[in-house]
């Protein structure tokens, strides 16, 4: 009968609960959804190589529906002529040897290249082999024709012919040499996600810890007590921020000098814009998580909110390329802070990019937190009682 009773108190808590029955239910069919839209995509990868004075029978070899080949003659470094293109790698040939330079920014595009090119020299050497072989058949014929001919003339000793002498066209074996502008031959995917990875994690405790204090704030009263006093709001919110963004720094750092040295990441670009970024992250987070928590009756639901406004922030992050979503996806991705913090992000590891390159994607973090922070101040109307 105890049992009984328990069981009742907590169906008839859950069942007045209206919002935890929206996020418990309604939120995991919104996720699934946007899960299957994102993996159905029919968009695929491709990389575009850079090619130097390679040979056209290499090059036509190289083609394939996920590589594309610029051709050019530029003097200027493979590293500049990747940068400034945006290419996945630069394909250099002198005489039978070619120089592979590969950005390794993302080990999809990487692997498709050396892939192509493994595969390009596979089919011209089984060409050469076919062409050879034909010839050799050709010699061996004219060699049985040449010898049943001297059978029958006695005494003349036919003209043997030069088996095997016919070159075949493509038969080149080449010489491959590859460098890397990021990371190395042992580079694997987690090398490339980190930096995503690194922003992530930042955003999401900051997000998680700010909502769930300011959460108990309430619930304790003590913000109440605060709003009957003639502090106003936004001194309330300046303290929130500065007290929790004291915190969060500390955080920010011990993330990023922890990834650093245990991981062993490599950063092409600064540090201090690594940092920076981040920092951006964590403010971001923090206004983002005091304003959700203003819409959580309990911590039960602070953490419920997790699957809808942080979740889908890690699939427009960059782990999924979003230039192969459909449109409409790639729109709901511009709309999501992440996306810009992430993608900065990679920009400085991976790309060695400087604040010219990446000042659209932090002045665009500043706005969301200045939007959020005004909503901040905003919602503290309702909690003030006299």
């Amino acid at each position: 009968m105890r049992t009984r009773g328990m069981i009742k108190r907590v169906m008839t808590e859950m069942l007045r609960d209206k919002r935890t029955l929206a996020l418990m239910f309604v939120a995991p069919l919104l996720i699934l959804t946007l899960i299957y839209f994102l993996f159905q995509s029919s968009g695929s990868t491709t990389a575009t190589l850079a090619v130097k004075n390679v040979d056209s029978t290499l090059q036509t070899a190289l083609k394939n529906d996920n590589l594309k080949l610029k051709a050019t003659t530029s003097d200027d470094s493979a590293k500049r002529i990747i940068r400034q293109h945006d290419y996945a790698g630069m394909l250099v040939q002198k005489g039978d040897k070619l120089t592979l330079t590969l950005a390794n920014d993302d080990q999809t595009k990487a692997t498709i290249i050396k892939s192509s090119l493994q595969a390009a020299q596979i089919k011209l050497k089984t060409k050469a082999a076919g062409a050879a072989l034909q010839a050799q058949a050709k010699a061996i014929k004219q060699l049985s024709t040449a010898l049943a001919a001297a059978t029958k003339a006695a005494g003349i000793t036919p003209a043997t012919p030069q088996a095997g002498t016919a070159q075949a066209a493509g038969s080149t074996t080449y010489q491959t040499k590859t460098h890397y502008l990021y990371g190395d031959k042992d580079s694997t995917f987690f090398d490339t996600l980190l930096p995503i990875l690194m922003s992530f994690i930042v955003f999401f405790f900051v997000f998680l810890i700010s909502g769930i204090a300011l959460l108990r704030e309430r619930t304790t009263g003590t913000l109440y007590r605060l709003l009957a006093t003639p502090v106003r709001r936004g001194e309330i919110i300046t303290g929130y921020l500065t007290g929790y963004g004291l915190f969060a720094v500390i955080q920010t750092l011990l993330i990023v000098v922890f990834t650093m040295y245990a991981f062993k990441i490599q950063i092409l670009g600064s540090i201090w814009l690594v940092i920076l970024i981040n920092l951006l992250l964590a403010m971001l987070a923090l206004t983002m998580g005091l304003f959700i928590s203003t819409f959580a009756g309990s911590e039960f639901q602070m953490v419920q909110f997790i699957p809808v406004v942080v979740i889908p922030q890690i699939f427009f992050s960059g782990i999924i390329p979003v230039v192969t979503m459909p449109g409409w996806l790639q729109a709901i991705a511009h709309i999501m802070p992440l996306y810009y913090g992430a993608g900065a992000m990679s920009q400085v590891v991976e790309k060695g990019a400087g604040l010219s390159a990446i000042w659209p994607d932090l002045l665009v973090m500043l706005a969301f937190a200045a939007v959020f922070l005004l909503l901040n101040v905003q919602t503290m109307k309702k909690y003030r009682q006299v």
